[in-house]
């Protein structure tokens, strides 16, 4: 068994593993941080974008990259379409992946970059919510960049890059960047998708069971584990140990495992999610005090369902209870609707507000009373007029390089009393924030992320006791900004990778099942050859299809008889076996010599000797020596007479 590790990004993995003959991929998530090197796309072109000076190397300067590159406040930014890091295509051939497992809707997003225009033909597997809110990232994301067009695509800096400063001249990969795809991409790969349940068992190919369970992350999300009758892998991305809005973690379902691979913990390991939920309440309603309004940039789901609902009840009780909240995304409406008919998935406690029935989500009874209010975009019809301020207004996108909250940073950007509040840790703040300063309004960065941290890490992993312990090698290290985190477990063999690396796992096949028909097994005929002990034969042909193996009976094959001839049909390998007997039990001397007479031996004499029993041929110059757990013919004449003489012993012994 293999890993190939093809993602540097450890919150947006893509690995593959090879087993059985397969390419199981597990995750196929987009590295979006590339977006930061580029300028924003407002969607009217301003004054302060139009006007910027272009950035010119100091030596080796080639006039066709004029354009391409900007110098705004104190940085260099690539003026074109925004770009995005796919997984390494160069390791292996997405073409000849078999089978895609995505363990949440955050870790599908490169998908049609790897199914659509690449010869792939395999299989993708998620379960509904993941499949549904995944449409809703990928339609999102397309609709940003194509209502803000650029003129032309910037190529030339990527060949310069020793010539530009950081962190362009860091740039990894950045040759391979591709530009978004497109929404027929988007649909053609979404139709490759099978949806599953939780806890649903499905056969792939015959190689192994996959079943999703249940992670606690976020709706829908699912850690993986593959089995066969003699292995057990599973897959831990994205899990939570916290209460929330999902269903909770599975855990027992990934004990024991041979092999763990582990991946996407939190990228705020320093910070308390609920203690940041606080902060962020509190900031939005200091805003508001202020008569200042307060952006907050974020996905159109996950997070910002808990923060419709604990934010409206925090400006409540500070009697801020006639503030209006704007939720802006072009697929504000189907997110909204989607997440109030998903209790199956949802935590015991948003289940048992459906059977009453309630809402599961507080969020619809907040549409139905104008608390919250959505649009597809600032220019929807309808919006100028119910907008007024001070307000609250999540949109995307978190990178701040596309989407409505361009619009909005450049509306409210020179105002003190207002604030952008960062809640996704996917993006350092201070660089999301660069292209547009000097800015007025206040930054406040609090990173929501309910995926396991090291601790809860550490726990879990002693909790499920797996044989094998796979992680990215950066988890194994002190992490920057808090020395004393990190995974360790001493008990267990951990092995771990980076960026491009191909591992061997020691996962090593020993046994495999196999199948008999029921020709096959009627012919069984057990023969105890020791107390609790049974043996059989099993003279059959084994064929393999699709991984699973099967004894079937040999085929009946009629032998003529050629008069003409005089002779027949050569016997076939079946007929040799199907004659085959296998011999058992210890040797009684005295039936040994009794046969030997019988078959015309004579002058036959029975030594003891310390304890030792031999028989001498006198006449053959032969002698047959009977150890514990052997017999030697030892036989100075003929060739024949040896052969005879292993006959006749093995007459003496059981066989079946």
């Amino acid at each position: 068994m293999r890993l190939y590790c093809l993602s540097g990004d450890l919150a947006k993995p893509c690995y593959i593993i090879t087993f059985k003959g397969l390419r199981i991929m597990l995750d196929c998530g987009l590295t979006e941080q590339t977006v930061l090197n580029f300028l924003p796309l407002p969607f009217v072109q301003s004054q302060k974008w139009s006007s910027l000076p272009n950035f010119i190397p100091g030596r080796d300067h080639d006039p066709q990259l004029d354009g391409e590159l900007k110098e705004c406040c104190g940085r260099v930014f690539v003026d074109s379409t925004p770009e995005f890091n796919l997984p390494m295509d160069k390791m292996l051939d997405f073409s000849e992946v078999d089978v895609i497992l995505i363990s949440n809707y955050l870790n599908m997003l490169a998908l049609p970059y790897i199914t659509e225009n690449t010869g792939f033909k395999g299989k993708v597997y998620a379960t509904e919510p993941t499949l549904q809110i995944g449409r809703f990232f990928l339609e999102e994301l397309v609709d940003y960049i194509e209502v803000s067009p650029k003129a032309c695509t910037a190529r030339l800096w990527k060949e310069k890059l020793h010539l530009l400063p950081s962190p362009l001249c860091e740039a990894f990969r950045a040759k391979k960047w591709r530009t978004i795809f497109s929404l027929k991409d988007v649909q053609g790969s979404l139709l490759k998708v099978t949806i599953m349940g939780y806890d649903e068992k499905l056969d792939i190919l015959g190689a192994f069971i996959a079943t999703p369970v249940s992670s606690g992350y976020c709706l829908g999300s699912s850690n993986w584990v593959l089995s066969t009758a003699h292995e057990k892998i599973c897959y831990v991305s994205g899990s939570s140990t916290l209460t929330t809005h999902p269903r909770p973690i599975n855990q027992s379902a990934l004990k024991h495992a041979d092999v763990l691979i582990m991946t996407g913990l939190t990228q705020a390991p320093t910070v308390n999610p609920d203690t940041k939920l606080g902060e962020l309440c509190m900031n939005v309603a200091l805003t508001i005090r202020n008569n200042g309004s307060a952006l907050i940039p974020c996905y159109p789901s996950g997070v910002v369902y808990d923060l419709f609902e604990c934010l409206t009840q925090n400006l409540e009780n500070a009697g801020l209870n006639n503030v209006p909240m704007f939720f802006i995304s072009p697929v504000a409406d189907s997110s909204l609707a989607y997440s109030n008919i998903l209790a199956e998935w949802l935590s015991s406690a948003k289940q048992n507000k459906v059977y009453l029935p309630d809402d599961p989500f507080p969020h619809a009874f907040y549409l139905r009373n104008n608390k919250l209010k959505h649009y597809n975009h600032v220019f929807s019809e309808g919006f100028s007029k119910d907008f007024r301020q001070p307000c609250v207004v999540f949109c995307g996108h978190p990178s701040l390089r596309f989407g409505d909250a361009v619009h909005f940073i450049e509306m409210w950007g020179n105002n003190p009393n207002n604030s952008i509040i960062f809640t996704e840790p996917d993006f350092p703040y201070l660089q999301v924030l660069a292209p547009f300063q000097p800015l007025a309004m206040k930054a406040f960065y609090c990173p929501i992320d309910t995926s396991l941290n090291y601790q809860q890490a550490n726990k879990l992993i002693k909790e499920l006791k797996p044989n094998v312990l796979v992680i990215p090698e950066a988890y194994t290290k002190p992490h920057p900004s808090a020395p004393n985190l990190f995974i360790e477990q001493p008990d267990k063999k951990i092995i771990t990778f980076k960026c491009g690396e191909i591992l061997r796992l020691p996962l090593k096949r020993k046994l495999d099942r196999i199948y008999l028909t029921s020709e096959v097994a009627q012919k069984i005929l057990p023969r105890e050859v020791a107390a609790g002990v049974t043996f059989s034969t099993l003279t059959g042909v084994l064929q393999v299809k699709d991984k699973v193996h099967c004894i079937q009976p040999c085929a009946d094959i009629v032998k003529e008889e050629t008069s003409s001839s005089g002779g027949g049909v050569a016997p076939t390998k079946e007929d040799v076996l199907q004659k085959v007997k296998y011999e058992y039990g210890s040797i009684d001397v005295e039936a040994v010599m009794k046969r030997l007479t019988q078959d015309g031996f004579t002058n036959i004499k029975l030594d003891r000797t310390d304890g030792a029993l031999s028989i001498q041929l006198v006449n053959e110059d032969t002698t047959i020596k009977f150890d514990d757990n052997e017999t030697h013919i030892i036989c100075g004449g003929r060739p024949t007479t040896r052969l005879k003489l292993r006959d006749t012993i093995m007459k003496c012994l059981q066989s079946f």
